[in-house]
């Protein structure tokens, strides 16, 4: 099956991600959200990232002018329905996704495979609140969904092949490397993840390294893109309290509680880029520094 169009639910950093991914690739988007505000903050992003490629020269004027040309907006979910592939990109939240897969499942065509972007949540929980749940699949899009080309394909225990064929399919559409996870909770890259940014964290509550000295040390030392703290500020500080919530929750280990530090940074607004404030501090002149706050 060759997906000609996508609905997302969710108009967030991830949303307007898989939308910018998706038109760029000729597929026509989609994007509901709850009001028209959010809708216009989400596509003044993507504008705002294509005019950069122009820029680099990753493309032409003329191929964001047709791409861009493919995305539209509706406060609607009613507007699903001509969707051959809906993906809700809604926060890391179990009842908001629920409520929303159920009002998707209202409008949706009996075609339509319908799927969830979430990181944590049970694949399988999600999709029992659909008449056919054999159409319910995990996307696991990783961040920034544009430049990141792993997804993670989720398989519930009411999944059909034909749903996972067909998603797989649609990842390949997409430019991603996908891979298949049993629905256990995290799947599998988070479930590596969590742990090792946890103890990111918990190194800045004791104070044995700073902030630019652990994000240098996993660059330099592993190779890795960006170090943790960057990471987190990136995905956003709640985001990642949510995940953490839900793997301690269900799996119990220790080792996903998460730190008091990551309680404190919410309870107190700091969430990373998106609030201008977290394991760094945000200028408006586009430069950074660390948060000595936290040390």
């Amino acid at each position: 099956m060759s997906v000609k169009k996508l609905f997302i639910i969710g108009a967030g950093f991830m949303g307007m991600g898989i939308a910018q991914t998706a038109i760029t690739r000729g597929i026509q988007v989609m994007v509901n959200d709850i009001s028209d505000a959010n809708l216009a903050k989400g596509r003044k992003t993507v504008e705002t990232l294509l005019q950069k490629s122009v820029k680099k020269g990753k493309m032409t004027e003329s191929a964001m002018e047709e791409a861009l040309a493919l995305l539209s907006l509706t406060t609607s979910v009613s507007d699903c329905k001509d969707a051959d592939f809906i993906i809700e990109a809604a926060p890391e939240n179990e009842n908001l996704k629920v409520s929303l897969i159920k009002e998707v499942d209202k409008y949706a065509k009996a075609e339509a495979i319908i799927s969830s972007n979430t990181s944590s949540i049970s694949i399988t929980t999600l999709a029992s609140c659909l008449k056919d749940p054999s159409r319910f699949v995990g996307m696991h899009f990783f961040s920034p969904v544009p430049l990141i080309h792993l997804l993670e394909v989720v398989k519930g225990l009411q999944t059909s092949q034909a749903t996972m064929d067909a998603t797989t399919a649609f990842g390949e559409q997409l430019g991603k490397t996908g891979i298949v996870s049993k629905d256990e909770p995290g799947f599998i890259v988070n479930r590596m993840l969590i742990p090792m940014l946890n103890e990111a964290f918990i190194l800045i509550e004791r104070g044995i390294g700073s902030i630019e000295e652990i994000d240098l040390g996993m660059r330099k030392g592993l190779n890795h893109p960006m170090g943790p703290l960057e990471l987190v500020d990136m995905i956003g500080i709640d985001v990642e309290l949510a995940v953490m919530e839900v793997l301690y929750s269900e799996i119990g280990d220790p080792k996903y509680r998460p730190a008091v530090l990551l309680r404190r940074m919410v309870a107190a607004g700091n969430l990373g880029r998106k609030t201008g404030r977290g394991f760094y501090i945000y200028h408006e002149d586009g430069t950074r520094t660390p948060n000595t706050e936290l040390m």
